[in-house]
């Protein structure tokens, strides 16, 4: 295969050859074993739809739907309508919503399994904690009539308008009480959303922590695992061997899933990754060999994919959903490279040909002569001669 010309550092370009051989994932496969793993699904635009980057996001519901029987073909979970698919970052309540009931039913169609974010981001901020409470529960209504499994999404307006620890205790307590069944509950670090700084009623992690294991404390039988996404291996660890019995956690950490997944003598976390949304078929394989009982072959599979996701999560990390996306138009799961909100242009020119190099060298497009067309097509619209 013929060069692609890609940004040098400093200016200037330099020649990469592209691999020439597609990858040996197939889907189908056993169900997994030893883990469960889901991936947060990213959202496909619409193209042609004539919206402003601030207005209701206009989805294409058939290329959207069919991503995720990607997902499901290879046995992964679903995690709909979660910060992957760019909830408060493009996609508003009423999309999510929508979202939430065609996958559902999609997955309902297929035999997929499916777990859908609730959160309150139909509020206009500031709002009381009793008035985030009612949206939340209005959420929670539509995944659970959806027959989804619910994840309770941290929320923008219960950081702004909580006062203390206790403002959660009383507000996840209600949620679980009423929730019909076992709810994944979700810690998103302020990395991922800087309105989240200080979440579980303190900016000081130990104590958040200890606000979180309260909750979950007081309503084991109602929490069938938590997500964490901190990026901080250890702290992960540490959290999950204090988690009640029957409590998984579903690690969140897109820096260290490979040792988090595979776990050591104390344990192991599941996952819910939106790194999973490119890597879905590796991952799946690497999942398949981990059921085995080797956890060397999976490491050995997995470990050389994370300086790609390290790339795509680098700082500003809430704009990670730019390369996702990007990297799912180089695999020809969609035809355009526009995300809903403009952010397409999140992230540079550079950024993107390194992680459309990194993808490459781990063998992501089942079609790599494409890829390199469409990245040869991205390049010469930044001015970059080929």
């Amino acid at each position: 295969m013929s060069t692609v010309l890609l940004p040098a550092a400093g200016g200037g370009t330099r020649a990469y050859t592209p691999r020439d051989e597609p990858p040996r994932t197939t889907p189908g496969g056993p169900p997994f074993t030893s883990r469960t793993v889901f991936s947060a699904a990213h959202v496909v635009a619409d193209p042609f739809a004539d919206v402003a980057p601030d207005g209701p996001a206009a989805v294409d519901w058939d290329a959207t739907l069919a991503f995720r029987r990607h997902l499901w073909a290879h046995g992964l979970g679903v995690a709909e309508a979660m910060d992957t698919a760019q909830r408060g970052m493009g996609l508003d309540w009423a999309g999510a919503a929508e979202l939430i009931r065609r996958s559902a039913a999609e997955a309902k169609a297929v035999g997929g399994r499916i777990a859908c974010g609730v959160g309150t981001d139909q509020l206009t901020l500031p709002a009381d904690p009793l008035t985030v409470r009612t949206a939340y529960e209005e959420q929670l209504d539509v995944v659970e009539s959806s027959g989804a499994q619910p994840i309770l999404m941290a929320s923008r307006a219960l950081a702004a308008a909580a006062t203390s620890p206790d403002d959660y205790l009383e507000t996840y307590g209600h949620l679980l009480r009423q929730a019909a069944e076992p709810v994944i509950l979700h810690w998103l670090g302020p990395m991922f959303d800087p309105a989240l700084e200080g979440y579980w009623g303190s900016a000081d992690l130990d104590a958040a922590t200890d606000t979180f294991l309260e909750v979950i404390a007081a309503h084991p039988d109602k929490v069938d695992g938590i997500k964490v996404s901190l990026l901080d291996a250890d702290r992960e660890i540490a959290l999950r061997r204090r988690l009640p019995k029957g409590v998984r956690c579903y690690t969140g950490d897109d820096f260290h899933y490979p040792g988090l997944i595979a776990g050591d003598d104390h344990g192991f976390s599941h996952a819910l990754l939106g790194i999973f949304d490119p890597l879905g078929p590796l991952a799946a394989d690497a999942v398949r060999i981990l059921d085995t009982g080797d956890a060397k072959g999976f490491r050995e599979l997995l470990d050389p994919t994370v300086a790609l996701s390290r790339h795509l999560f680098q700082a500003p990390t809430r704009y990670y959903k730019t390369g996702v996306v990007f990297l799912a138009w180089l695999a020809g799961h969609q035809s355009h490279f526009t995300m809903v909100g403009g952010l397409q242009s999140a992230r540079s020119l550079p950024h993107l040909a390194r992680a459309y190099e990194l993808a490459d060298g781990l063998g992501l497009f089942p079609d790599p002569a494409l890829a390199a067309a469409r990245m040869r097509s991205l390049l010469t619209v930044h001015g970059v001669s080929q």
